[in-house]
């Protein structure tokens, strides 16, 4: 080949080359921008997960028409497995709980976005009120005639819990009644469920003596059951708990996340957007939050931590 064409091949292979890096360059660059081409959206399960996937999904389309891009929604078998999903950047959004919030903002894995609004619940009857409020309660639910008539008298007595990283269902009761004297995973026999409606039918069988669950978990097993509240009773309340969050990926934008927030608060607002959210965690909206107003679930979280050492 004469040396002009061997100069002309390479010249062309190098500026290919070159051209194709620079495209690589590209592509990397709107991926990393922060700003992503869908979204993949996760729950924990506070009720069993088939039926939770069924009432989350139709934020699928919701979510999709306002931002823009696909989205996917996904139930995650516990709050771990979000925290992992969102750390390794296969999920953007995970709806989590104040422990499993702390839990990943601390490995970077998390922001606070949203906090969600409930309703309030009037004790220890568990019915709505119209006040709507940003934070819930732990309660303790035994079977009536049980003869546990406080925290004073599970010492002994085996208790269904939702696992160590659920604010609700193990943190806020363990560091309360570990205050008050009562050691529980030490004077206990621990049974983890998943989902709050188990905890409830766990009582009501007589699997556990006892269940950890959010106040007043009695409403998402009163459709199949309308005789629960006769059935099993709260014995303890603890003090309140920061509502559950909106958390995103560290990685996504600023400009994303502000017209994510919108997009979640447009949903609560309007009338099938705050039915599928009732549905499926009895929310009734969205509010802005920061990463300190999860302090208090700092402080217990080390609690519940220290007693298991």
């Amino acid at each position: 080949m004469p040396k002009f064409k061997k100069f002309l091949v390479g010249a062309v292979a190098v500026l290919g080359a070159a051209f194709l890096a620079g495209c690589s360059n590209s592509t990397k660059k709107q991926s990393d921008s922060g700003t992503p081409k869908s979204l993949n959206v996760q729950f924990v399960p506070s009720v069993s997960a088939n039926k939770l996937e069924g009432k989350a999904k139709p934020l699928e389309k919701m979510l999709s028409k306002r931002l823009g891009i696909p989205v996917h929604v996904s139930v995650s078998t516990d709050n771990n497995a979000v925290v992992e999903a969102m750390k390794s950047k296969k999920v953007d959004v995970g709806f989590l709980p104040g422990d499993a919030y702390v839990q990943a903002h601390k490995q970077h894995a998390a922001d606070v976005l949203l906090q969600s609004e409930r309703y309030g619940l009037k004790a220890p009857s568990g019915t709505w009120t119209k006040k709507l409020v940003h934070t819930m309660r732990s309660e303790i639910l035994v079977r009536k005639g049980s003869g546990i008539k406080s925290w004073k008298d599970l010492k002994g007595k085996s208790i269904s819990i939702q696992g160590p990283t659920s604010t609700t269902g193990y943190i806020f009761p363990v560091a309360e009644l570990k205050q008050k004297g009562l050691d529980v995973p030490r004077s206990c026999k621990l049974v983890t469920v998943t989902g709050h409606d188990q905890g409830v039918l766990n009582v009501l069988n007589k699997d556990t003596d006892a269940a950890f669950v959010f106040e007043d978990a009695r409403n998402n097993v009163i459709k199949d059951n309308p005789k629960i509240k006769s059935q099993v009773v709260p014995i303890y309340y603890s003090r309140p708990i920061p509502n559950d969050t909106i958390s995103v990926v560290p990685s996504m934008s600023k400009a994303f996340r502000e017209k994510l927030a919108k997009a979640f608060i447009a949903i609560g607002k309007s009338k099938s957007g705050r039915k599928v959210i009732e549905n499926v965690y009895d929310h009734e909206g969205y509010v802005r939050a920061k990463d300190s107003d999860y302090d208090i679930v700092r402080k217990y979280q080390k609690i519940a931590e220290a007693i298991k050492k």
